[in-house]
């Protein structure tokens, strides 16, 4: 296949004259439109026949890379498959079709699934009930924030503007809270990756609004400490927040609420197989514990990305009551294997039991000159997208790695004997990998310059004159 022909832009496609359409003839009335608002001079638009339209898009299709192209094993974001029945639920009509101002009598079915949802979130998570208002996971966080925030106001509590975030956290949670008007204090890691309970207790005080945290935390460590950390904010007069980025694999072994979190945020196309990504929908539903439901913010005057919601609860009622158990352990399994069958080749920084994910500091020998950014623009070489790169900050050359439970032996298999060529050729061949990748539309792009000085249009001057 000549991959130049279908890298070409549609404008460089295009031909004078050539049309794909053929529409009727205006049958409206005249009007006048303001000069205003008229173009000095036709729009600069591609002319293409259908044929080439439609090859030209199906092939550019499929440079896009997703979970059902292949292995996707994007740390602390989950990229589970999304189950076809999830899709053919959303699509019956008498869900696809409904008004949110519909009479309520008309929608029973549509809240009898908002109902069923928030009550089988707060099983899953310990919290006492659930907002779905929220679109998407920051979305989320910003209304649980605003749940806490609103909680010490009406207790009078004016002077809790801070927010305690670990240095591993997410980069949402400390965007979350200045966008809530709150302060961020970062608090320290220890060497085996989890909170410093005695950098923790030197920032603790009555100005404390909240800490938020997600477990197991963002190198995939669970935090053993957190009972004793619950306790100490909640000392102090803060609540505890739960980032549910890394609730799957907590699914049928441990719930946040147990562990003494106020306020929950979970990420459905995390979690729960909603579709993820290609900016959006989303969805964020929040939790809170028992005397907190009264503070949910009016974050959105609906009932939230209803289709998604519905999603969610097929994944979770398809899996049943039995099956929904077995999402952690096997997500643990997943990432534990990959770790133990690579660590030889790569730096494990933290040598200890990790859940659903885990951080390599990139190859073992350093001698190679070999990156991490190499390391994962050689994968797509071999039909794998890469894991998330240079995070968190903890470590120089950190790469994250997230199987999920949804994938075979032969497909982690399969990953993992790519690795380990990878890091032969470091050794053998460092170019192969420095170069990388091969076997790709295009090569590798210089990053720094596309973020500097991006080309968002296509010139006119480069367009076809009649």
């Amino acid at each position: 296949m000549n991959n130049q022909l279908y890298s070409n832009l549609i404008f460089e496609l295009s031909h004078p004259g050539r049309i794909g359409c053929n529409l009727p003839q205006n049958d409206f009335p005249r009007h006048d439109i303001p000069s205003s608002l008229t173009r000095e001079s036709a729009a600069e638009l591609p002319e293409c026949d259908e044929l080439t339209v439609i090859r030209h898009y199906t092939n550019h299709s499929g440079n896009n890379f997703g979970v059902e192209n292949g292995f996707y094993p994007l740390g602390s974001c989950t990229m589970k498959y999304n189950p076809k029945i999830n899709d053919e639920v959303a699509a019956m009509p008498d869900f696809q079709n409904i008004h949110p101002l519909q009479p309520e009598d008309t929608v029973r079915g549509a809240r009898q699934v908002t109902t069923m949802l928030r009550q089988t979130l707060s099983a899953l998570t310990g919290m006492h009930d659930f907002t779905l208002k929220p679109c998407a996971g920051a979305h989320g966080e910003l209304a649980g924030l605003m749940v806490i925030r609103a909680y010490h106001e009406n207790r009078q509590d004016h002077g809790r503007t801070k927010v305690i975030v670990p240095d591993s956290a997410h980069g949402t949670n400390p965007a979350s809270a200045a966008v809530c008007g709150l302060d961020v204090v970062e608090v320290k890691s220890m060497a085996d990756g989890t909170v410093d309970l005695d950098d923790l207790a030197a920032k603790l005080d009555d100005h404390v609004a909240a800490m938020m945290m997600t477990n197991p935390n963002t190198l995939g460590l669970f935090e053993h400490n957190i009972l004793k950390i619950v306790e100490m904010v909640h000392a102090c007069g803060g609540l505890m927040y739960y980032d549910g980025a890394n609730l799957n694999p907590l699914l049928g072994v441990c719930r946040p609420g147990d562990m003494g979190f106020d306020v929950v945020h979970v990420n459905l196309h995390k979690t729960f197989s909603t579709p993820h990504g290609g900016g959006g929908p989303g969805s964020g539903p929040v939790g809170v514990r028992e005397g907190l439901e009264n503070f949910f913010p009016q974050v959105n005057p609906y009932h939230g990305n209803f289709l998604v919601e519905l999603r969610a609860l097929t994944y979770i009622l398809t899996l049943g009551r039995e099956n929904i158990k077995m999402v952690g352990p096997l997500a643990t399994l997943n990432a534990t294997y990959i770790r133990e069958s690579l660590k030889d080749l790569y730096e494990l920084p933290i040598d200890t039991l990790s859940k659903h994910e885990f951080v390599f500091n990139g190859l073992s020998d350093k001698s190679t000159g070999v990156t991490t950014m190499d390391v994962a623009k050689r994968l797509l070489d071999f039909g794998f997208h890469a894991p998330t790169i240079y995070f968190p900050l903890l470590f120089h050359e950190s790469m994250m790695i997230e199987p999920t439970e949804c994938e075979s032996l032969e497909t982690i298999d399969r990953f993992i004997s790519a690795m380990r060529q990878i890091a032969q050729e470091a050794q053998q061949q460092p170019e192969t990998v420095k170069s990388a990748p091969h076997h790709t539309p295009i090569k590798r792009v210089d990053d720094v310059l596309a973020a500097r000085q991006p080309v968002l249009t296509y010139p006119q001057s480069s367009i076809p004159k009649t």
